[in-house]
């Protein structure tokens, strides 16, 4: 069964729908990324997928055993939250806080979880640093840990290498790959239609065309031609 099986989703604010008839399923061990033109509702998509906010109609299933409490969320970074007076250490650990329930401590094994985290994303020697004294792919790089502590299933990202230079940018999208190659499905939203198209393994576009399928798929429909176009055009 399905990760996550959407059906007949309608997305939008104060009951008007700005994206309607969404239907895909994400199975474990998928690469999805979501495009699609800005202020079409890519946000909106992941906000409601992680019950942050309701749609307008339509369902959300989990299967496969996922949990709400098991999904890994890296959301885009607003100037106040990169700006944070935490510890790196404190801000990873934190990602466990869906695993403690009433309980207001971390366990040993807790604990040992955001070690192990801080390793796969090579921040071990930043663990005493201020976050909002990091770099910005360092930021990520925590907050990457952070997610991975709350679940070993399903990440979802909203524009992860967004302000990122080429180089770390890079680098991000190979420490995400890496982690899909490792078993954990992906969600991600991503402006950059390359790099979709180079890692994903199915494309959600949505906007005023919606498409759903594999990346090759994507690449011979009109929504996948007509959206490269667009971008290549922006680019020039």
């Amino acid at each position: 069964m399905a990760l996550i099986t959407v059906q007949n989703l309608a997305l939008g604010y104060d009951s008007r729908a700005i994206v309607e008839n969404l239907n895909f399923s994400v199975n474990m061990g998928d690469y999805l990324c979501i495009v699609g033109e800005n202020g079409s509702g890519k946000s909106t998509l992941m906000k409601t997928l992680l019950h942050l906010q309701e749609p307008v109609s339509g369902q959300i299933l989990t299967g496969d055993g996922l949990r709400k409490n098991e999904i890994g969320y890296l959301p885009q970074q607003t100037v106040v939250q990169k700006d944070f007076p935490a510890s790196v250490w404190e801000i990873v650990l934190s990602g466990c806080q869906s695993r403690c329930g009433l309980r207001p401590f971390y366990t040993r094994e807790e604990k040992r979880l955001a070690e192990e985290n801080m390793e796969r994303m090579s921040i071990t020697d930043l663990r005493n640093r201020c976050y909002r004294e990091l770099s910005g792919g360092q930021q990520q790089r925590v907050l990457l840990a952070r997610a991975l502590c709350a679940t070993r299933k399903i990440l979802l990202l909203d524009e992860p290498v967004s302000g990122l230079d080429p180089k770390v940018t890079a680098e991000m999208y190979e420490l995400i790959a890496g982690l899909n190659a490792e078993g954990i499905t992906v969600i991600m939203i991503s402006h950059d239609i390359s790099a979709a198209l180079r890692y994903a393994s199915h494309i959600l576009h949505i906007g005023d065309e919606v498409f759903y399928g594999t990346r090759n798929d994507y690449l011979k429909s009109n929504a996948g031609r007509r959206f490269m176009m667009k971008q290549k055009g922006g680019a020039a």
